[in-house]
């Protein structure tokens, strides 16, 4: 982890906190989901070094060890996405590898679709490409499913400001690391959800859970409960919604995101090719939401392949 390094640099009126490591010609940008942020990919960027590739991993806008917008309730999916545009000419690199979990995963594909030229292939985990958000249908789940709870103002910051910060990270991790959708009942809020007693996972330590905790002290919720959760609805207007770059997508065959509206029948439908033609699947038996910090030694050498792959086409 020492020879990871982190700088701030200057995005878009905003100091954006980005980690770094390797110094080779083929770069691999990282793109973190909630609760996470650049710390989630540490396996990976450390990996993806030793094989001979440049690693970027930034903490989005209001994230981490980011800078906040000043108006943490108008951000949206378009300035984060602006943003990652921005990273990338920063450092002056003309095609890079996007990898991205969870609501990172969608910004990897909306990436693709909006600048193909700068994309040599994209890597996601936690949620396959649906193309567009904004049709996204909660009909059919119940009301305290926690991305609906999440997505009224006030709602989670209640529910949050009962716990320390450390807790309130602890018990996302625990749930989410579950295989069934987080939904609350009628009286309860989505902590209550999680048994105090519970421990953590066994691949997610007491000093993991401490780094989070610490950034997430500095940054606090307002940005991360507006994107991705109550922005969900935004209309990108992507030009073409496939994606035409190559793309691998891992998905854990115990992560709850599968038990989403017909989510599990897309990916192995085959259906997910029509707008994603050069994609490749991998289920991991055991994995859950978090299969890059569960089992890295089986999602690196994925990783690996696939970047040896496609480098010639940065």
């Amino acid at each position: 982890m020492d020879q990871i390094e982190h700088k701030f640099i200057d995005i878009r009126g905003l100091k954006l906190h980005v980690a770094e490591i390797g110094n080779g010609p083929s770069v691999v940008v990282f793109l973190h989901g909630f609760p996470e942020i650049w710390y989630s990919w540490r396996h990976q960027m450390i990996a993806v070094a030793n094989a001979g590739f440049r690693a970027i991993a930034p903490d989005f806008r209001g994230y981490g060890l980011s800078q906040q917008p000043p108006e943490p309730e108008k951000a949206s999916w378009k300035d984060f996405l602006e943003d990652i545009l921005a990273i990338i000419d920063f450092f002056s690199i003309p095609k890079v590898f996007i990898v991205g979990k969870d609501f990172g995963a969608t910004f990897a594909y909306s990436f693709a679709v909006l600048h193909p030229e700068k994309v040599a292939g994209v890597i996601t985990m936690g949620v396959p490409y649906i193309p567009s958000l904004s049709a996204l249908s909660f009909s059919d789940i119940p009301e305290g499913y926690y991305v609906l709870r999440w997505q009224k103002p006030g709602r989670a910051e209640a529910d949050f400001g009962r716990f320390n910060v450390k807790t309130v990270v602890q018990n996302i991790y625990i749930l989410f690391s579950g295989s069934e959708l987080p939904i609350a009942a009628k009286d309860e809020e989505i902590m209550d959800l999680v048994d105090p007693s519970s421990p953590l996972p066994t691949w997610f330590t007491e000093e993991d859970l401490a780094v989070y905790a610490s950034s997430y002290e500095k940054s606090g919720f307002r940005t991360p409960l507006q994107v991705p959760y109550r922005t969900f609805h935004e209309e990108l207007s992507l030009p073409d919604v496939r994606v035409q770059v190559p793309t691998l997508l891992i998905m854990g065959e115990k992560d709850y995101a599968l038990k989403f509206s017909g989510t599990k029948d897309y990916v192995k439908s085959g259906k997910m090719r029509e707008y994603v033609p050069d994609l490749e699947i991998t289920f991991l038996p055991e994995g859950t939401h978090f299969v890059q910090e569960q089992f890295p030694d089986q999602v690196n050498p994925l990783m690996e392949t696939f970047l040896r792959k496609h480098v010639c086409s940065t």
